[in-house]
């Protein structure tokens, strides 16, 4: 896959890991297609490359049919920070399954290989004796949770593409991707990185949810598209997809931190005189989160390279060249309220 020029459609190409990954392609020389209906991600994102040859943009909905020609296709698009997948779950989970159906079955008509961006979050809130979590986990999630709409989206989509690859010998490949942050992160996207560095920017107080002693893991962006274009380049021996390795594989950093401990850096790092503050811990947010990438490893050959201090170095440079005030605000959630109704 990797001794031609492709071509390569990459939904949610806008956000801020397809534009990361469509930059990637394009400097590679492959012919790339955007396909992003620009809902949580910024045109700006892939500014500089719209006067590209091998770049274009198409702003479409990914829950909608649509006729391309393509050799590889990324399917990235879905909200994927809390403040966005809640806005409208409904939506939410159509972008998961619609989507899924809609490329898996462009995969079948044109013989494209196609990569699934899944998410840690199949795992739910994983028990301590699932701690790193393997790929052989099967999961918590509650299905009727706030959450339910992103973590069985993703889960339904999982299904999807295993379904085609049995049933239809589609070409598949599935990513589990864990936390991930860098530049072209939406700054009011809820995210935990994103939260605390506009805070320390803005010189307000950092807010911890819970007391931050629940853990996450935080790989930097260039890593994970390292490790995405790896997984879809990597081919059979006999060129059958049954024989390939298709996944599932955790892709991220497997270094542990508090949110506490990350807060105190942000605020080291910034140069900022902010405080720490406490809020409740949202309903069903996971309070362990980390991968075993030994699958990576065995497989792919793949590790992550950026140390998170390096990391944050760059992501903070990047907060500090944009206007934070010319982002879209973030819109009506309930990612962060206490008071859900639940019947469990």
């Amino acid at each position: 896959m990797t001794d031609s020029h492709k071509r390569v459609l990459v939904t949610g190409g806008a956000g801020f890991l397809g534009s990361h990954l469509c930059e990637r392609l394009v400097s590679a020389g492959h012919d790339v297609i955007c396909l992003d209906n620009l809902f949580t991600s910024q045109k700006h994102n892939i500014a500089h490359l719209l006067d590209q040859p091998n770049f274009e943009f198409v702003r479409h909905d990914v829950t909608e049919p649509i006729t391309l020609e393509v050799d590889l296709i990324y399917n990235m698009a879905c909200p994927a920070s809390p403040v966005h997948y809640q806005y409208n779950p409904i939506k939410t989970m159509k972008v998961s399954v619609m989507g899924a159906i809609n490329m898996l079955g462009m995969a079948k008509r044109t013989g494209a290989r196609i990569l699934q961006a899944s998410t840690s979050e199949v795992y739910g809130d994983p028990t301590a004796e699932h701690h790193p979590q393997k790929e052989s986990y099967r999961g918590n999630v509650n299905p009727i949770g706030i959450r339910a709409c992103y973590d069985e989206g993703k889960r339904a989509a999982e299904t999807l593409f295993f379904d085609y690859w049995r049933e239809h010998n589609v070409d598949i490949r599935v990513v589990r991707i864990f936390n991930t942050y860098g530049p072209r992160m939406h700054p009011y996207d809820g995210r935990v990185v994103t939260n605390f560095i506009v805070q320390a920017l803005k010189g307000e107080d950092l807010t911890l949810y819970g007391d931050g002693s629940q853990t996450r893991s935080f790989c930097y962006v260039d890593d994970l598209v390292d490790v995405i274009m790896a997984h879809m380049n990597n081919d059979s021996k006999s060129g059958d997809p049954q024989d390939a390795f298709v996944g599932p594989v955790n892709i991220g950093n497997p270094g542990e931190f508090t949110i506490k401990q990350l807060a105190e850096k942000v605020i080291e790092l910034t140069g900022s005189g902010s405080k720490l503050t406490t809020l409740p811990l949202p309903k069903d947010d996971p309070l362990q989160r980390k991968p075993d990438i030994s699958l990576a490893k065995k497989e792919l050959g793949w590790e992550p390279k950026v140390p998170l201090e390096e990391g944050l170095k760059k992501t903070i440079a990047y907060f500090k060249s944009v206007d934070l005030d010319s982002f879209r605000r973030p819109t009506d959630h309930t990612a962060h309220k206490n008071s859900e109704r639940s019947r469990i």
